[in-house]
């Protein structure tokens, strides 16, 4: 039996203040082996996104299937109000629970962000300002990685196939890139050529770097959600986030682009002395207002995805790539390390 109407029936949701989500999956099932410290990690994650981010953040955390004590911690930072949503679910996996947290929502920006991360000062300025400076923007990751120089640039690669604007100089942190390389376990992960050279597109007033990993990623929020199937099923790795977080980016128009300093750490899984010391050097931001960005928008159509087509199997033929690499200014010698 029903009396009378619910009184919010036919309500318009309410106008929101917030414009950047950010969506931080938390898989934790317990503090053995290797993660026998990423309640630690977690901690640190959400200290250092909390200190970093301006008023207009909203922060989505998604434990996904973690033990009882992550559970009860997440609560109460729900309850301090630190995190704006806070969802619970078995483990559904990595992108599945990105999905979870972005659905119901319409932000102009989303930041998916693994729970390892360290955030710096000045992350949220150094993504609005790419986006700011070149339109066709779609994603930006706030720590460079060369080594992924191909992976979905093939647009900007051949916009400025000619263009002086594209070209090689030394990366601005050498030692965020051997932060990377040691907080994967592989502290050879980059070579000579890629500690002494990053490609950087120059703007007027900002400069982008190309390599974007997505461990830590600010999206156009509707390419998230905006997919036809928001669906993965895989819980991690397969081809779960070239999928859903990055082939979507290129698909519609949109560039795929780095900050050229290095504003974000990733912290692997074992708790180390400098990360604790970096989160006590960070200022709090948590009342600096930004403003949006404008955010352009892109056409996607024939041309842009033959023209991208066209560029990618270019890059495929390793003569091509090579003279690519020397005519955007790598020498010899460091174009063949970038090649192999």
């Amino acid at each position: 039996m029903r009396v009378g109407l619910n009184p919010v029936k036919d309500q318009q949701e309410a106008e929101t203040t917030y414009y950047h989500q950010v969506v931080v999956p938390v898989y934790i099932p317990d503090e053995e082996g290797y993660f026998e410290h990423g309640v630690t990690i977690l901690k640190y994650c959400l200290e250092s996104l909390f200190k970093t981010s301006h008023p207009r953040t909203f922060i989505t955390v998604v434990n996904n299937g973690s033990h009882e004590g992550v559970a009860e911690y997440l609560e109460t930072l729900y309850r301090q109000e630190q995190i704006h949503e806070l969802i619970h679910t078995r483990n559904i996996g990595k992108i599945n629970a990105v999905f979870k947290g972005s659905s119901g929502h319409r932000f102009p920006l989303v930041t998916v962000s693994d729970a390892d991360v360290l955030f710096l000062n000045g992350w949220q300025e150094a993504t609005y300002a790419v986006f700011k400076e070149f339109p066709k923007t779609g994603c930006v990751t706030t720590t460079p990685n060369p080594k992924l120089l191909k992976y979905h640039t093939a647009p900007i690669l051949g916009r400025y196939l000619f263009s002086g604007k594209l070209r090689f100089v030394p990366p601005k942190d050498t030692e965020a890139l051997t932060h990377f390389a040691e907080s994967i376990g592989a502290p050879d992960f980059y070579r000579s050529c890629h500690m002494s050279n990053v490609l950087r597109l120059e703007g007027k007033e900002t400069h982008a770097v190309l390599g974007a990993g997505h461990f830590v990623a600010t999206y156009r929020g509707h390419l998230l959600t905006e997919q036809e199937v928001a669906y993965s099923e895989y819980k991690l790795g397969g081809l779960s986030v070239r999928q859903h977080l990055d082939q979507p980016v290129a698909d519609q128009g949109y560039w795929r682009l780095a900050t050229e300093a290095n504003h974000t750490y990733h912290m692997g899984n074992v708790a180390e002395a400098w990360m604790l010391e970096r989160l006590r050097q960070l200022e709090d931001d948590s009342n600096h207002e930004i403003p949006l960005p404008e955010l352009g928008t892109s056409r996607r159509g024939v041309r842009t995805r033959i023209g991208r087509w066209m560029v990618e199997k270019l890059l495929l033929r390793k003569p091509f790539w090579t003279w690519f690499l020397q005519q955007k200014g790598l020498s010899k010698k460091d174009a063949a390390c970038y090649s192999n």
